[in-house]
């Protein structure tokens, strides 16, 4: 069990490395293309051309995916791979059908989707988003393979391979990039469409290795018809996201000038930490957990989750104070340089302050739906999303005026805050036989662990400034004093998951 653990925690290690070097290669690739194409009609077509399919169809997808487990696994568990493999090319079959009739629709009509997509367009604008989107609608074909085989490998143990290809994706758009540069613009759209064959055919391959046997198959059993029960409201869970940050977009356009472009600095650094961080725990507990329901195992489930959760408050809580208490030095380090200067870094300061606040939230209720999720329980989720976006519009509202664009980031933070507790609630009245949290304790020695390390880096990052050496120094330091006081004062408290990280140090 021991070893089992060890391979977990480097897994999870790995993936937020590769998917931090996944997040750069993204920001590389923005900037080949602002380096060739700069920000003008080419570009603006570029980007609504690659954002249409998936505004349309990209939480359609990811929705049929998180659905797909629970049932996958059931009939992997308990009927055997064969019915596992027939079950998942059934649904892929549907997927890649659909998909192909909405590319073919797109590829026929791009002229209404812009109409609809980005109606402020000018004619030569409009146009030349058509010419990109008939290139890019065709992405949904393999978009759709490769949200399903992940989905697939994932259960399967694999985790690492295909964040690679998101490497190899990248890297094709970079270069179609730079050759259309030098050749025609008209070749732009086609690096993303290449991207997206080249991570499809590497999906395929490694769902072959995994033991997946394609069958061309076409029968709606009651298992793929489940699927559609359960997608509809995760789908519909997602639209809700959509929604609450058009709101705040909206409300934040008709503040000062660059507060949109403020909050979407801040939201990009907030989501990133969450990515790394949660994100990539939780994607290697969902499958455990939906193995371990459809054994019908809930001690096993309650072991998972009760990792799970130690794990969450271990990662997400000093993160989340941490980036609020260095908010005005992590936004200084990340974006001021040419254009953004002081006042940019004043005006995003406060939003990434408060949305760093729900940090800690956003990933429990990560772990949190993803268990609801596995027991097949897709609805309850939604409903406690639209009552958050509920609240999250209604302070929107009561705090745009006072707080400006803190305002805005603060109702997002406290409606994550609500929705925890609502999943949290919710889980303990309707499956009483799980427990989520065995040591209130732990969870105390944990937060009051990271006060304390929190407030002695600050105490050190004051005393550094003041000697004068830069700020990206100083946070560095601040950093390195923070991380050895959390992991020493958690030894104190002997918190048991701390073993993790000790085996991922001794190996190396």
């Amino acid at each position: 069990m021991k070893t089992l653990k060890i391979t977990a925690a480097q897994t999870a290690l790995l993936m937020a490395v590769f998917t931090m070097g996944s997040k750069l290669v993204g920001f590389l690739r923005e900037m080949v293309l602002a380096n060739y194409y700069g920000a003008g009609v080419i570009t603006d077509a570029y980007v609504m051309a690659q954002s249409i399919p998936v505004m349309i169809f990209g939480s359609l997808f990811s929705a049929v995916a998180i659905s797909y487990m629970p049932i996958f696994s059931k009939k992997y568990e308990l009927e055997g791979r064969q019915e596992a493999n027939l079950f998942t090319s059934r649904v892929l079959n549907i997927l890649v059908l659909i998909s192909a009739l909405s590319a073919l629709l797109g590829f026929l009509c791009p002229d209404l989707l812009v109409r609809f997509f980005a109606r402020e367009f000018s004619a030569e604008q409009a146009a030349l988003t058509e010419t990109y989107l008939r290139v890019t609608m065709c992405i949904l074909m393999f978009s759709s393979i490769c949200t399903l085989l992940e989905a697939f490998l994932q259960y399967r143990g694999v985790f690492l391979p295909q964040i690679v290809l998101g490497y190899v994706q990248s890297l094709s758009i970079i270069v179609v990039t730079v050759v259309s540069a030098y050749t025609s613009h008209y070749y732009l759209a086609a690096g993303v469409l290449l991207g997206y064959m080249l991570r499809s055919v590497g999906m395929v391959v490694l769902t072959k290795k995994q033991g997946f046997q394609y069958s061309f198959d076409w029968k709606l059993s009651e298992a793929t018809r489940n699927i559609v029960l359960l997608a509809v409201p995760v789908f519909i869970g997602g639209s809700i996201n959509q929604i609450n940050a058009f709101v705040d977009k909206s409300l934040a356009s008709g503040l000062a000038k660059g507060t949109v472009a403020a909050l979407n600095y801040a939201n990009l650094i907030s989501s990133m930490i969450l990515t790394v961080t949660a994100t990539v725990l939780v994607t290697l507990v969902y499958p455990k957990l939906t193995q371990a329901n459809a054994l019908q195992d809930h001690e096993r489930m309650n072991r998972i989750m009760e990792m799970g959760m130690n794990l969450v408050f271990i990662i997400a809580a000093p993160c989340t104070l941490g980036a609020m208490v260095y908010s005005g030095p992590v936004i200084q380090a990340v974006y001021e340089r040419g254009a953004f200067d002081t006042a940019s870094t004043a005006l995003t300061e406060p939003a990434f302050f408060w949305y760093a606040a729900g940090i800690l939230f956003q990933a429990l209720a990560l772990l949190l739906t993803k268990l609801y999720y596995s027991m097949g329980n897709t609805k309850t989720p939604v409903y406690y999303a639209a009552a958050s976006v509920t609240i999250n519009i209604a302070l929107n509202l009561a705090l745009v005026e006072s707080m400006q664009q803190g305002g805005l980031a603060l109702a997002t933070s406290i409606a994550a805050g609500v929705n925890t507790a609502l999943l949290y609630i919710g889980l303990r009245r309707r499956y009483p036989q799980l427990v989520l949290l065995r040591s209130k304790r732990k969870t105390v020695a944990i937060l009051a662990a990271t006060l304390l390390s929190v407030g002695i880096s600050r105490l050190c990052y004051d005393c550094v400034a003041a000697q004068g050496l830069p700020s990206l120094v100083c946070l560095m330091l601040a950093i390195g004093v923070a991380a050895l006081a959390y992991l020493l004062l958690l030894y104190l408290a002997k918190v048991d998951e701390l073993h993790l990280i000790r085996d991922l140090i001794k190996r190396g």
